[in-house]
Parts: structure tokens; C-alpha cells; sequence
């Protein structure tokens, strides 16, 4: 696994927040991947390794690989806890 994108509506504030919030989360875990952000028009298939964004945007963002919806983009808590297992079921954790 190499790159995450986070991706929102307009590609700005929510998705650079998960994105920001993403890359502490893998530094606590000794990881070092490419983390970006961008908005829902500038994606394509292939885009990353893994898309995480709200859950509002999963039918729209499925189709450009594994992509991770979170119900509430604000919660630390549930994106360390899907994002800790979504790596550990990837063999990376």
C-alpha cells in the first residue's frame, strides 16, 4: 500500500481535515504513507490504494477502489478504529 486520498465534495476543508487526521493517526502507528486530498471530480479509478470519505460520497467514491466511508468525518476515534482495520486486514498492520 502505498497512497490514501481523502476525498470530499469541493476538495477542500472536510477532506483536508480527514487527511490531516489520517496522517497523525499513521505516524502514532510508525507508518509512512503518501496521504493527499481532493474533491470528487478530480478522482479516477486507481487514484490510491485506499479512498476514505463521508459517508454521503461512498456510492459516488466506490467505484474508484477500496474507499472507507466514515458517518462522521469529525471522529478521530472511528477513523483510527476503521483505518487500523482496514490495515491490519491488508497484512500492513
Amino acid at each position: 500500500m502505498r497512497k490514501i486520498v481523502c476525498i470530499c465534495g469541493s476538495g477542500l476543508g472536510s477532506s483536508f481535515l480527514v487527511e490531516m487526521n489520517v496522517k497523525t493517526i499513521l505516524k502514532d502507528l510508525g507508518l509512512d504513507l503518501e496521504v493527499e486530498h481532493t474533491d470528487l471530480g478530480s478522482a479516477w479509478p486507481g487514484v490510491a490504494d485506499l479512498i476514505i470519505c463521508g459517508s454521503d460520497l461512498y456510492d459516488n467514491c466506490k467505484r474508484f477502489g477500496d474507499t472507507m466511508p466514515l458517518q462522521n468525518i469529525m471522529d478521530k476515534n472511528e477513523l483510527k478504529e476503521k483505518l487500523v482495520e482496514y490495515l491490519t486486514t491488508k497484512g500492513i498492520l
